[in-house]
């Protein structure tokens, strides 16, 4: 059973076109996009193709971002030639761009069972962050959160993971995978979802996104932020070592509470516990905490000594996020006084707590504001699409 299921009872849908009937033969075609080395191998020998094509097809995927078969000129011809009709190489469909008068870039974008997604590019001068979703709607119901509105539809595959940075790569027009003066530096997983409830397919595509051969990420330029999946929260830090971002919120539990629900499942003294035993912690290599602003709520000089006290012995950043309003929320953003004062308390501590700017605002790209108008599919149509998906490619 997948952790998602373990945790919260729910099974995500099969991933595949939700609809009835035989599939056509572009449905039957096996996405490659995802698939890490070990299963490249297995269909290529499937194909009747000698290994070595696995790693050739691996670099024309991950490292030169072939978006058609006819590019991949170190594959046989007969080989290019077949390939089109038993796999693909789709990226996630651009369904809208909007771009910030700042230079944010946002996507809707469609995937393959018609659902969405969205990603947002954020230029600064020394980076350039790409923050993608790891589902189509969110597990969680934080209150602050525009994309808490929108329940969960399902978790997206490797594939699609690895997608959105493939598609970011071909609008930045960055390759080959540039060794310097990339524009595209770090990724992080703070779009749509709860990375954690998704971790299987989050750990298969950090993998790949990390592999040198491939996309090439340095594990300290990946952030995954988690809003408390406790016992997911150590396996994350020994299998991938990725950089770890926390979103508090709170400092109590009453009101965690009621900002982040998931906080009655693992309340802030298990958070806490979990934060001082993740594997590498040190001062070089800190956890970020995120700590969204709200006007009355979590704001107080009391609260910041609070949290003063609740990180002591962490080696810890915290990110001071002004919440970011979206239709029909009840909160309002703090005053910029009392943002600063907030500050000023954490910085007295000697706690690191910038003030994060907000990007994108004018397009809904900033923190908290991501949201699709995917809805769950009823479980028959879902039951209709499950043979469907469940046959073999080819």
């Amino acid at each position: 059973m997948s952790t998602q299921a373990h945790e919260t009872g729910f099974q995500p849908p099969r991933h595949g076109p939700f609809k009835a009937g035989p599939r056509t033969p572009a449905e039957r075609r096996t996405p490659l996009v995802g698939m890490d080395r070990g299963e490249l191998t297995a269909f290529v020998e499937q194909l009747g193709e000698p290994k070595f094509r696995a790693k050739q097809l691996y670099h024309w995927i991950h490292h030169r971002g072939a978006t058609d078969f006819d590019q991949m000129t170190t594959l046989a011809k007969g080989l290019r030639a077949r390939l089109p009709e038993v796999a693909s190489l789709d990226r996630p469909m651009v369904k809208d761009k909007q771009v910030s008068h700042d230079g944010t870039i946002k996507w809707l974008l469609r995937l393959a069972d018609l659902q969405e997604v969205e990603a947002v590019f954020i230029p600064e001068e020394d980076r350039g962050t790409l923050c993608i979703s790891s589902q189509v709607g969110c597990t969680l119901t934080c209150r602050f959160c525009h994309t808490g509105t929108q329940r969960l539809v399902r978790n997206l595959s490797a594939g699609e993971m690895l997608g959105q940075i493939m598609l970011a790569r071909d609008e930045l027009n960055e390759w080959p995978t540039p060794k310097d003066g990339r524009r595209l530096t770090n990724i992080v997983l703070m779009g749509m979802g709860e990375p954690l409830y998704n971790y299987d397919a989050v750990a298969k595509m950090i993998r790949q996104a990390m592999d040198g051969d491939g996309l090439g990420f340095s594990r300290r330029r990946i952030t995954l932020s988690t809003s408390g999946v406790v016992p997911m929260m150590q396996p994350c830090g020994e299998e991938l070592g990725v950089n770890l971002a926390v979103s508090l919120h709170a400092v109590d539990d009453a009101t965690r509470d009621y900002l982040v629900p998931l906080n009655k499942k693992y309340p802030l003294d298990q958070l806490m516990a979990a934060c001082r035993a993740y594997p590498g912690l040190n001062n070089a290599r800190r956890i970020t905490f995120e700590y969204v602003m709200i006007d009355g709520v979590n704001d107080s000089p009391a609260e910041a000594r609070q949290l003063v006290r609740l990180l002591d012995g962490i080696p810890a950043k915290v990110n001071l996020i002004p919440f970011n309003p979206w239709p029909g929320t009840e909160f309002e953003c703090s005053s910029p006084e009392a943002i600063e004062r907030f500050s000023d308390i954490l910085y007295a501590a000697n706690l690191s707590a910038p003030v994060r700017t907000p990007r994108g605002q004018d397009i809904m790209a900033a923190c908290g504001q991501l949201r699709s108008e995917s809805q769950r599919q009823k479980k028959s149509v879902r039951d209709a699409a499950a043979p469907a998906a469940a046959e073999p490619a080819g």
